[in-house]
């Protein structure tokens, strides 16, 4: 399969990363979500080549994760923000923190706190059951492939 081929998967997880899979993807939304709005403090914060994050940042466009804003007229300049659907992807970014902060951390410990806004207390990121509340682990959830039948389901009538 070819990484060009990604997208038009059926299954969500390569397509996901047809979107966000590429190098500095991922840094650049980070950026996003940090307050980041403009192409010289993108390049500033990351030590990207221009034509990479141009590339980067246009591809982010096209896939509706950011949005570009006009803010000079005279050269024309722009801010990238991110849309709903860039905002979507913050709970994958938390879960990547968290993730690094306990598999890979770093001698110096992490740059970032997550913290609640309304208490400024650090908060720690569980995955939850909407519906129950129950935390989600590989111990209790389980991912079907087509064609399986979770345990309880009803076989299909005919």
């Amino acid at each position: 399969m070819r990484w060009t081929d990604l997208e038009n998967e059926a299954c969500p997880v390569a397509r996901g990363l047809s979107v966000i899979g590429e190098r500095w993807t991922l840094l650049i939304l980070r950026d996003c979500f940090l307050g980041v709005r403009r192409f010289d403090d993108f390049q500033a914060s990351l030590g990207i080549t221009r034509h990479l994050l141009a590339d980067r940042l246009k591809t982010l466009e096209a896939k509706g994760l950011l949005r570009r804003e006009q803010y000079q007229e005279r050269p024309p300049r722009f801010e990238y923000r991110l849309t709903e659907t860039g905002k979507d992807l913050f709970p994958v970014l938390v879960s990547l923190i968290t993730w690094a902060n306990c598999a890979l951390p770093s001698p110096e410990g992490s740059p970032y706190r997550l913290v609640s806004r309304q208490t400024g207390q650090r908060v720690t990121p569980v995955l939850c059951d909407d519906e129950t509340g129950a935390r989600l682990n590989p111990r209790n959830l389980r991912l079907l492939m087509p064609g399986e039948d979770a345990p309880g389901d009803e076989p299909p009538r005919r």
